[in-house]
């Protein structure tokens, strides 16, 4: 990776912001389908076109709209208990930086064990190629050449071990406070680390964002919802170069999440989990360390990469650790 940060501030991009594109919002289920919204950035539903494969499950799909050109393409997967939903206002901030963002809600019903999910994701990449393009804006096309694939919590054990194949390949890897159970030797099946160091053979970049607050209890009758000994810092251990490490000192597990989660589920958000003062803050970095690191290493741009590593680029929170190796 290699590129001058100067064209940060000739071109005036900050990807901690939202910005260039309008962006639509759309669920994908059964029933519905309604046209690309104009000039504001909403929320509809669609019913994929007769004789167009149906996704394997409901889709949150954020995507530029009005506009011409090829975007990539990233795979969100929620986390632990929680809903898609939840992800809108993160989706909306990288779709807006040129990106079309599907995020699938996996399960209804947890299980402890993630291979339904692992399976559930393989063929929700394979539906891509087929079923993602009627659903997009007229004029706008995704390239699958270039795919990341997002996870956070327990999604963020990302591909794992019993990788299940897919007609698609991955580019790009991407943990948000990955978790990978409750504790050493209280790994969720199956489990991903080895606690061997640079272990991880994933044969593409990969980037781990943690929070701070994620190993601190909230109260003693939960445990931390990002357990030390099986969270970011032990991911990262196990990675390999091409990656990068970027821990937000003072946010928590669920501070990416939209600042209004709704229901039951929604509201556990703000009591399970030590949380900072606003959500705002680490959804933006998380937003825009996201973008500049798929602009790094799926179009070649490291500009803004380089610039959250060296300090240039002005981040709306603080940061514990920043590591990468190149």
């Amino acid at each position: 990776m290699s590129s001058s940060t100067s064209s940060i501030a000739r071109s005036g991009t900050n990807v901690f912001e939202i910005v260039k594109y309008n962006v639509v919002l759309q669920t994908v289920e059964a029933a519905r389908r309604s046209a690309c919204s104009s000039k504001t950035k909403s929320s509809s539903s669609i019913l994929p076109p007769p004789n167009n494969p149906p996704p394997p499950k409901p889709l949150l799909i954020g995507m530029p709209c009005e506009t011409t050109g090829e975007f990539p393409v990233l795979l969100l997967l929620h986390g632990y208990l929680l809903s898609n939903s939840f992800y809108s206002q993160l989706i909306n901030h990288i779709a807006s930086h040129g990106f079309i963002v599907t995020a699938p809600q996996l399960y209804t019903i947890v299980r402890p064990d993630s291979s339904d999910e692992i399976k559930s994701t393989a063929a929700i990449t394979n539906w891509l190629s087929e079923g993602l393009h009627p659903l997009l804006p007229p004029h706008v096309q995704a390239n699958l050449s270039k795919l990341a694939l997002v996870g956070h919590s327990r999604r963020g054990k990302g591909k794992g071990k019993e990788e299940t194949s897919t007609s698609l390949k991955f580019s790009a890897l991407i943990g948000i406070d990955p978790v990978d159970g409750m504790d050493t030797g209280k790994q969720t099946p199956p489990p991903v680390l080895t606690y061997v160091l640079q272990s991880f053979h994933l044969e593409m970049p990969v980037m781990v964002i943690g929070s701070g607050l994620g190993e601190v209890k909230r109260n003693p009758l939960f445990p931390p919802c990002a357990p030390k000994g099986v969270n970011h810092e032990d991911f990262f251990n196990e990675c390999r170069k091409l990656a990068c490490y970027f821990v937000a000192k003072d946010y928590g597990h669920l501070d990416m999440l939209d600042d209004d989660t709704k229901g039951i589920t929604g509201k556990a958000t703000y009591c399970l989990c030590k949380n900072g003062k606003s959500r705002e803050p680490m959804r933006r970095f998380v937003g825009g360390v996201v973008v500049a690191f798929i602009k790094a290493y799926l179009e070649g741009d490291s500009s803004h990469l380089l610039a959250i590593r060296e300090g240039v680029e002005t981040l709306p929170i603080e940061l514990q650790i920043v590591k990468l190796l190149l």
